[in-house]
């Protein structure tokens, strides 16, 4: 587990956080999450507040990275490219996460390493991540600027010929239970435009698969679009099944078998396959991995419990709501 406690025993009375930059080499704002976060402890209590003072007996939760061996594709001086499998979360969700891709960042990178955008936890593919603070806020801000260009792979059910684009508003949602979906197509979401284009078709799995580029950053944005033109991207055990099944995915309760029945794979089949931008150079990076030599994931046709007549209605809105 990343997240170990160490204690030391101070003989001088010193500041809580110049102790934890000195001891650890972070910087002061680092050092002072940890004190808010409750992760420093003197004498068994937590401290008060940022400008204690601390002596004696001293415990510190603090994240040692732990590798799998997931090492990077690529690396310069100022950031790193990973290939993520599927099912890994790039940062621990609490602090008895076990593994994430965060472990494999710092192992190679240090503690000022960071991951600088968000991947899906059942999304495959690409992730960048600085070697420095510098490189985090130019490629975190290029990000948020739209500067940076990512494309997609995924393998959808049905068959689709021509290249198509969907512009539709995804609205989050605010009500999980009903429906167990994370976001909505809603006249009163934000713009959301994404473009796919098919590079071939699998007549024996019924399977299409395709070319994702997201115009627009929206949560679960490339799911829910293919989710709601009926072509659903298969092992999507969210966006085209059933409120039990959904629910028993996030529930840790669906067995492999069982999702492979009603989602139609093992896994969700959707791979960040380039990221394109500038620093320093101009960049355009591809995966190592192709989606393409994972059909074996996919459950043939008369073995899938699920089909496009099941499912599509968000039953949380009206109908005059929906887009059509």
């Amino acid at each position: 587990m990343p997240f170990v406690l160490k204690r030391f025993d101070l003989k001088e009375e010193t500041l809580a956080f110049v102790w934890l930059m000195r001891t650890f080499g972070i910087t002061q704002g680092e050092a002072q999450r940890i004190i808010d976060r409750g992760r420093l402890l003197c004498h068994g209590k937590t401290l008060p507040d940022k400008s204690a003072r601390i002596s004696g007996e001293v415990e510190v939760v603090y994240f040692e990275a732990q590798s799998r061996g997931n090492l990077p594709i690529l690396t310069t001086p100022d950031f790193y490219l990973f290939d993520k499998p599927s099912g890994i979360l790039v940062h621990p969700k609490k602090m008895t996460t076990p593994y994430s891709m965060l472990d494999e960042v710092r192992h190679f990178g240090g503690q000022h390493a960071n991951a600088v955008h968000r991947i899906d936890k059942e999304t495959s593919g690409l992730l960048l991540a600085s070697r420095h603070k510098a490189a985090e806020r130019f490629l975190k801000g290029a990000f948020e600027r739209k500067a940076v260009q990512k494309s997609y792979r995924a393998w959808v059910q049905g068959r689709i010929e021509k290249s198509f684009s969907v512009d539709a508003p995804i609205l989050l949602n605010n009500d999980y239970g009903p429906t167990k979906h994370k976001v909505f197509i809603h006249r009163s979401g934000k713009r959301a435009y994404t473009t796919f284009h098919p590079i071939r078709y699998d007549k024996t799995l019924d399977a299409t698969l395709l070319e994702c580029i997201p115009h627009t950053g929206r949560t679960h944005q490339i799911r829910i679009h293919l989710f709601h033109v009926k072509h659903p991207i298969l092992g999507d055990p969210i966006y085209g099944t059933s409120y039990e099944i959904a629910e028993a995915y996030l529930e840790e309760r669906l067995s492999p078998k069982e999702r492979q029945r009603h989602t139609g794979a093992d896994r969700l089949m959707l791979h960040a396959y380039s990221v394109e931008f500038d620093y320093k150079q101009h960049w355009k990076l591809f995966s190592c991995s192709d989606l393409s030599q994972e059909k074996a994931r996919i459950t043939p046709p008369d073995k899938r419990e699920f089909n496009l007549t099941n499912g599509w209605k968000i039953e949380s809105e009206k109908p005059e709501e929906v887009l059509s």
